[in-house]
């Protein structure tokens, strides 16, 4: 029996002529898992399988390309433009319906957010607009080349129709072609398809009558589009209002209520976002139509997409990275097994990815989760993950992410696993991260693993520090087979004259600082946090929040280098907008005085003195070599995590399935 907290979200709906079997979408996001030329491969296939296996009503297979090579999106997208690509749509489509799910597929066409470099030519739009984006201006199509671009279209959908696809998404969304018919910003014609936010509907609208003429009116078409633009002079919701009143009016039997652009200045993916953020704009819509609305945007928590649907605020949820952190999360939340749900945290290494295909035309990047390092890897993972003939002993030191990660494979696998953590707590420098503001969701995945060592029945002995020594007692005592050690990283210290003689005083880490062994009486009012990579900026905003005057010094030229492009800006836009923050870069710290610190500026050309309290060191990590150093040539071990090299969440718990599948 679905338990009442999220009965809501299993209850079935029928569209058209199409069933799903709960509420629950799984929303497209492009993997790069397609060939160059835009074909189908094993590997996306076996991708979305598991998705369709893990319990999703529907799974819309991610942007595929009606018109090539001028609207491709990326190196790496699917292409719909012609026939020959049928036959493998048709193997995806059959594999995804096969495990009871709906399949459906977007179609979309980049315009002016295409890239020349990608596809040899020049980018098309409605109006001859420079994007921001992508730092090229486009061609203005004539009439006759929207007329024949609406076709494709069409024609597109028909092709999914037989393909065995039970239904098709329109991406109007984000800032592709039909984003920019729709937005005054970008669409300045005087023919039919431009003039008020009516008129500018005219091209989406067609696009979805001449689709009726070639499906029928029973095949399901889903309309997704940016309900706010979150421009200065975009589109408001009232438009978009008249906008989804003419999609339905029009044939279109969902809308799905998206927001923004890509070049939007407000945060829409990180984890800093609300949860939930944007389905007020679903509500908008279900005002203004009477056919289902779909709200996609941060959400990862079943139960918030339950009481949405409950509520009334929409009729079906979309979630991405939610697929891609645990694609089980809709079967284990129907059998309310919650605290076994992978939840996404936020970080963006996913679109980051995304990003570096984009960046770059001859990257092979594909999509990716730092929780979940089984994506892109389902085709592998019956041999993978397959249970052993003969169980082993193994000793896992550390119960950081690597650690914890690699003790659930190896259980998984067969193996009797015991885990050894220095700290009270599992987790490691995770439950550090998840202190600053807006970083709460990292406790999503301490709640997971933690909860995987119960579930799993693995060993686990907490506030217990193992000596070089005791390992090999252990190891030889106890019989252990392998040993696996994942003690990560400390804070590294800088040489700089006053560091050492006032640390503990007025000189601070930042580990130690978050992790609450320093007394808030020695935290002063004014502070330099010295380094402005990820853990400093988060650091100063702890700081800046607890009503601290804070200034980071950073050697290089630019703060918050080591955060991936898509939470960059974004944490950036926050320092420089917080009062009390300060930002000084390029400049080196010289030296800690009692009246602050000193540093080289201008490439040592001149110096600096910044008054403050107290001083604060996040200039890095340094990966323990202890009890390696003391078990070398003694006894065979396997490091994982920051004990190899500090590096970030992806790094640990990939690294640590990996030595999971392997031993």
């Amino acid at each position: 029996m679905v338990p009442e907290e999220v009965a809501a979200l299993f209850e079935p709906i029928k569209i058209g002529d199409a069933e799903l079997r709960n509420r629950i979408v799984m929303a497209p996001m492009g993997t790069g898992f397609a060939t160059r030329d835009g074909f189908v491969t094993e590997r996306m296939i076996a991708y979305y399988t598991e998705r369709a296996k893990g319990g999703a009503g529907m799974i819309t297979v991610e942007a595929s390309c009606v018109d090539s090579p001028v609207g491709r999106l990326g190196p790496h997208d699917l292409l719909v433009d012609d026939d020959k690509f049928i036959p493998g749509l048709q193997r995806l489509a059959e594999a995804i319906k096969a495990e009871g799910a709906v399949a459906s597929l977007q179609l979309a066409h980049g315009g002016r957010y295409s890239r020349s470099y990608i596809t040899g030519t020049q980018p098309v739009a409605p109006s001859p607009i420079p994007s921001r984006y992508t730092k090229e201006t486009p061609r203005e199509l004539t009439t006759e080349e929207v007329e024949a671009i609406i076709n494709k279209f069409a024609d597109a959908a028909l092709r999914a129709k037989r393909a065995g696809f039970d239904a098709v998404e329109l991406m109007g969304s984000t800032g592709y072609l039909i984003s920019q018919f729709l937005s005054s910003l970008t669409n300045k014609r005087t023919d039919r398809f431009g003039g008020d936010a009516a008129a500018r509907a005219t091209f989406v609208v067609e696009i979805i009558q001449r689709m009726r003429e070639k499906v029928g009116n029973k095949f399901p078409i889903s309309f997704k589009f940016s309900v706010n633009e979150y421009l200065p002079g975009g589109n408001s919701v009232k438009d978009s209002k008249i906008i989804a009143k003419r999609a339905e009016e029009a044939g279109a039997s969902i809308i799905h209520a998206w927001a923004g652009w890509h070049e939007s200045p407000i945060p829409m993916l990180p984890m800093s976002v609300e949860r939930g953020a944007f389905v007020h704009l679903a509500e908008a819509m279900k005002e203004a139509v009477s056919i289902p609305v779909t709200t996609v945007g941060r959400i990862n928590d079943v139960k918030l997409a339950a009481n949405i649907i409950k509520e009334g605020r929409a009729d079906l949820v979309a979630m991405g990275r939610a697929f891609l952190a645990d694609p089980y999360f809709p079967n284990k939340a129907r059998e309310g097994r919650f605290d076994e749900i992978r939840m996404c945290i936020g970080c963006c290494r996913c679109f980051d990815n995304v990003m570096l295909a984009l960046a770059d035309p001859r990257s092979e990047a594909t999509i990716t989760c730092s929780l979940n390092a089984e994506v892109g890897r389902e085709f592998e993972l019956a041999e993978k993950l397959k249970r052993v003939e003969k169980t082993k002993k193994v000793l896992i030191v550390g119960g950081g992410p690597a650690g914890m990660e690699a003790a659930r494979v190896l259980r998984l696998r067969g193996h009797d696993v015991k885990i050894l953590e220095e700290d009270e707590r599992l987790g490691g420098n995770l439950l550090l991260a998840a202190v600053p503001p807006y970083k709460s969701e990292i406790n999503n995945i301490i709640q997971y693993l933690t909860t995987q060592m119960k579930k799993l029945g693995i060993a686990v002995e907490t506030g217990r520090k193992a000596t070089a020594e005791e390992i090999l007692k252990l190891m030889r005592g106890d019989g252990y087979d392998e040993l696996v050690v994942a003690v990560g990283a400390s804070p590294a210290i800088p040489e700089a004259d006053g560091v050492a003689e006032r640390l503990g005083e007025s000189v601070f880490t930042a580990v130690d600082l978050l992790a609450g062994r320093v007394p808030d009486e020695k935290v002063g009012e004014s502070v330099v946090v010295v380094g402005g990579g990820m853990v400093g900026c988060e650091t100063a905003e702890f700081l800046a929040a607890r009503g601290k005057k804070v200034t980071i010094v950073e050697m290089k030229k630019r703060i918050a280098e080591d955060i991936g492009p898509t939470t960059r800006w974004t944490v950036v836009k926050r320092l420089r907008e917080t009062p009390n923050i300060q930002i000084v870069t390029s400049a080196k710290l010289e030296s800690v005085t009692d009246r602050g610190v000193v540093v080289e500026a201008n490439g040592g050309r001149e110096q600096r003195e910044i008054e403050a309290a107290t001083v604060v060191l996040a200039v890095g990590m340094r990966r323990n070599e202890e009890p390696q150093r003391s078990l070398h040539d003694k006894v065979k071990f396997v490091e994982v995590g920051d004990c190899v090299e500090p590096r970030k969440i992806l790094e640990a718990i990939h690294e640590g399935w990996r030595v999971g599948c392997e031993l």
